[in-house]
């Protein structure tokens, strides 16, 4: 699968993509509302995708039974309602009229047409960001199912989400289309232990999300900071948590160009657009990082930044 590149105003908005589909049972691409909705565009003709769109209508009078009875026809499955339905787990809502359901059923039962697709690729944007608990695991099931003969891609803008069903997954922002080192928990105490029995230097941030560690490469970060004892890695926007302190993380990124500017935060050289003057002794640097992020910079740490900045 293929995404031209989008320039807007000279800026380079959607990088040349190339992705293989096939190297992974499930795809993910984090981003943001723009850039999701120009990926989605070049596939709208695409006649080799499925393609699903978040917030797409279903026929509201219809029961449950008689849609799947409907696409069961129009799709040329060899399937019984009957059993479909069991495998959906609709029994209990098979007479229902969709218009009755709940939101989060009604987009459960509106998600299905993706298991009567055709086509080999299914791509499905933001798929669980209706979906309640039960109807998430529901879906999931279907999608690990349809992942044993199916490629899937799916767009979002939420990580945990990529992480429900995605076995590779790519953050895709201003800097680019990069993947994200997601590794079990236990799987990375392991490495981890190894890198510290050989003194290895470290080369990755390992951080956590739910039940999973996710590693980020130092050029990722945008920056550190420590809130009521919780140290939050910022990366895209969002915020990981870290088990190492601030002066441990100092420490292990000092030759990664990342800087202590105030006692709560670490940010990264490279990712300075401005240092605000708010008064002769009041400081910040507001970022380059795509949401504007403002970060306070200590007095007593001004003229360090500017030998380093070469200012």
């Amino acid at each position: 699968m293929q995404f031209q590149p989008i320039y807007e105003d000279g800026e380079l908005l959607l990088p040349l993509i190339e992705l293989d589909l096939a190297a992974a049972p499930s795809t993910g691409i984090i981003t943001d509302l723009k850039r999701k909705q120009l990926l989605m565009s070049q596939l709208e003709n695409a006649e080799h995708y499925y393609v699903f769109r978040a917030g797409q209508n279903e026929y509201m009078r219809l029961t449950v039974e008689e849609l799947i009875t409907f696409l069961i026809r129009v799709t040329e499955k060899k399937e019984h309602a009957a059993s479909l339905i069991g495998y959906f787990g609709l029994q209990e809502e098979s007479r229902v009229r969709i218009m009755h359901l709940s939101a989060s059923k009604r987009m459960y039962v509106t998600l299905l047409r993706v298991f009567f697709a055709h086509q080999r690729a299914l791509v499905l944007e933001e798929p669980y960001f209706y979906l309640e608990e039960q109807e998430r695991r529901q879906f999931k099931r279907i999608l690990d199912d349809l992942s044993q003969h199916k490629q899937i891609l799916i767009l979002t803008s939420n990580l945990e989400d990529a992480m429900i069903s995605c076995d590779v997954i790519y953050r895709l922002n201003g800097s680019g289309c990069h993947p994200l080192d997601i590794r079990d928990s236990e799987e990375d105490k392991q490495e981890m232990q190894k890198q510290d029995e050989a003194n290895i230097t470290l080369q990755k941030v390992s951080t956590k999300r739910q039940d999973k560690v996710i590693l980020f490469d130092p050029p990722e970060i945008d920056f550190i900071e420590s809130v009521e004892g919780s140290i939050l890695v910022h990366v895209g926007g969002e915020h990981y948590d870290c088990a190492l302190t601030l002066t441990q993380l100092e420490q292990r990124l000092l030759n990664f160009g990342f800087f202590r500017c105030h006692r709560s935060y670490i940010v990264n050289l490279q990712k300075i657009r401005e240092i605000i003057t708010w008064t002769k002794n009041s400081y910040s640097l507001r970022l380059n990082t795509g949401q504007d992020a403002v970060v306070p910079l200590s007095r007593s740490r001004l003229q360090e930044l500017k030998v380093l900045l070469k200012l």
